[in-house]
């Protein structure tokens, strides 16, 4: 039977694989950077190893691990940490790329230079809906088990556990690219936010 349950240490490759195969807006994201591996380096280890607490994942009757949710209770000191501690370790096998091109050139530039230069570019209060919403997450299923209330449970389940931190906001934030899950967050309980061109920002009030 499928189930959710906390994550535990060796689910992090499983974690690293999910991550990598909903990374393109929900889609397959293998071989559209020079090195697969950053995107879980950025949007899903971190959190596994900071708030292992607030880690869950789906796991399937084989065994196997095919989604997970994972968030962070206070998102400034979260960045902080990772600007601080998590990235420079990184910092070696993928140095800062040079600054962003002007617009015209913009389309032309490497994705993974632009996905770097958000890593590196992450620090406590740098989003405007932090306060209100201090909590945020990453969520991502494997299309076999999508459509079935899972995506659901996780958010419901990292929610509670928020809450009994006395967390009073939780936030996150999808690819514009994203139909599915910008039509799926409202249906959950999430208000959409004022976002940046080509990302679109959800709230939930936890109080």
């Amino acid at each position: 039977m499928t189930r959710i349950r906390p994550f535990r240490a060796g689910d992090e490759p499983a974690l690293a694989d999910i991550c990598l195969k909903t990374a393109d807006a929900g889609a397959d994201a293998t071989g559209i950077l020079d090195d697969d591996d950053l995107w879980a380096e950025i949007f899903v280890l971190p959190y596994a190893a900071r708030h292992p607490e607030l880690a869950f994942v789906v796991e399937a009757e084989d065994g196997r691990v095919v989604g997970y949710i994972v968030g962070a209770p206070d998102s400034s000191a979260f960045e902080d940490w990772f600007r601080a501690e998590w990235w420079p370790r990184h910092a070696e096998q993928w140095p800062e790329p040079a600054p962003a091109p002007e617009p015209a050139a913009e389309a032309e530039a490497s994705r993974q230079d632009g996905i770097l230069r958000y890593a590196y570019g992450r620090r406590g209060g740098s989003q405007p809906y932090g306060d209100a919403y201090p909590a945020h997450l990453h969520i991502d299923l494997l299309p076999e088990v999508q459509g079935r209330g899972l995506g659901r449970l996780l958010i419901a389940t990292l929610a509670d556990t928020l809450r009994a931190q006395g967390v009073t906001g939780l936030h996150l934030v999808a690819s514009a690219d994203n139909a599915g899950a910008i039509a799926f967050y409202p249906r959950v309980g999430f208000t959409p936010l004022p976002s940046d061109d080509g990302v679109q920002a959800f709230g939930m009030r936890l109080g």
